[in-house]
């Protein structure tokens, strides 16, 4: 039984990615299927739409293609979550769209994942869709990755045909800088595992495949299952953002300030020194409250108000963080960036920027580079970005926010930049963690 450290059993978030009729619904189908996951009212209407489409057998993928306009057309459009449960461990996964101008759905539910499927048809193999999802991934710093060769009923169960996928992907994922690629072997060591399947027919979804008796490693549940998550982030530095000031003003708390919200990343404790940025003053905390229960210790994702000794100023959008070692706050930012609105990102834009509980105004003051997916260079000055571009961009704020880099701290290093007429989002960003140049 994979299990916390507190003996409980623990919960894996993954992403499913891939082209249009990867067959991405099909496999997390099968999944809830075969793992008994799917009560049987579910079941039945899934057998009597299936039915009325003129199908012989239930069409799993309705088990996740919710919306009207997907089953219509048998593709996903939105991101359809769902939630299971095996005796080893619990799951959320976000079962995400493979067309083009859907990516920006990827970039959601892979932004919270610690493992993503990307799934290729055997008869197509590694595509260019395949390519933006592999490098989102990295970018995100998903911990792990599972490459499923979809569809090997349809090319004979051919080993030859996997091996080609497999090692095709193997010299992408190293060009993407992934170290330990490969298939096969300990799941815990390595950043993406191959494994040849048929979601329609079952083949290594859940059960070891009768046809593919040249595969000796796991199947997508066991490997769910086994693979080592990244740990709890109460093991990382503290980051409380805070999100809303509470004043009760009652007879029974007539002075009670609290500050209210979920600790982003480590482990808050009373009597504790802490920052509160940008303004870096510092004060100790002298109360936590759980639940309306006073606390001394807790803990990420906890949502608690915390009590302060000093009568600061603080308020939403303001990060409490250690007195030792609090991220400097900057208003020049360099990100990486995937852009995922249909109008341009251009220099000179003006922009929000939300991070955390902090909104900022912002201006996009350069785009030094625009990366090519085909071969991973990096195209200098593109001047704009457009659907789906993943680039570096500069950007300078109006107010400073107290951010990490996103490959130490996901939450504290990511944002998202909005349209200041329409409240569109506009770019999912990652910050890089270095100077600008």
């Amino acid at each position: 039984m994979t299990t916390t450290p507190s003996g409980t059993v623990d919960t894996l978030r993954f992403a499913t990615a891939g082209s249009v009729d990867d067959g991405k619904s099909t496999l997390v189908g099968r999944l809830l299927h075969d793992s008994k996951s799917v009560l049987a009212d579910q079941l039945e209407a899934v057998e009597r739409a299936s039915a009325n489409r003129g199908q012989e057998g239930p069409d799993l993928a309705l088990l996740t293609d919710g919306l009207r306009a997907e089953r219509e057309q048998g593709i996903t459009i939105d991101v359809a979550y769902r939630y299971f449960a095996t005796p080893r461990r619990r799951f959320i996964l976000a079962d995400t769209p493979g067309h083009v101008q859907y990516t920006r759905n990827m970039v959601t539910g892979a932004s919270t994942a610690e493992l993503t499927v990307i799934l290729v048809d055997a008869r197509n193999g590694v595509v260019e869709q395949t390519r933006r999802h592999a490098a989102i991934a990295a970018l995100l710093r998903v911990p792990h990755v599972v490459l499923a060769v979809n569809k090997m009923d349809l090319v004979g169960y051919r080993e030859p045909v996997f091996a080609t996928i497999a090692e095709e992907f193997t010299a992408y994922a190293t060009e993407l800088g992934i170290p330990g690629w490969g298939s096969g072997g300990n799941p815990q060591e390595k950043w993406c595992t191959a494994i040849p399947i048929s979601a329609l027919a079952g083949d290594n979804v859940v059960e070891p495949s009768a046809t593919m008796d040249w595969y000796g490693g796991p199947t997508v549940l066991e490997h769910l299952e086994a693979v080592r998550t990244t740990g709890s982030p109460s093991r990382e530095p503290m980051r409380f953002p805070v999100q809303y000031v509470t004043r009760p003003r009652t007879a029974e708390h007539p002075d009670y300030r609290g500050y209210a919200g979920q600790i982003a990343s480590g482990t808050l404790r009373v009597g504790e020194r802490i920052a509160v940025l940008p303004s870096g003053r510092t004060t100790t905390i002298s109360g936590i409250d759980l639940l309306g229960e006073p606390v001394d210790v807790a803990r990420a994702p906890q949502s608690v108000t915390v009590l302060l000794s000093a009568d600061l100023d603080v308020g939403r959008g303001d990060l409490i963080a250690p007195a030792g070692a609090p991220p400097a706050p900057v208003r020049d930012v360099v990100a990486t960036v995937c852009h995922v609105a249909d109008e341009p990102l251009v220099p000179g834009r003006r922009v929000l920027l939300k991070h955390t509980t902090r909104t900022v105004q912002a201006v996009v003051k350069d785009i030094p580079s625009r990366l090519t997916l085909d071969d991973l260079s990096r195209h200098p000055d593109p001047g704009r970005l457009v659907a789906n571009d993943i680039g570096t961009v500069v950007l300078r704020t109006a107010e400073p926010i107290a951010c990490d880099a996103y490959a130490e701290c996901r939450r504290t290093g990511a944002f998202i930049l909005i349209d200041p007429a329409d409240g569109t989002t506009l770019t999912a960003g990652m910050v890089d963690g270095r100077p600008p140049s």
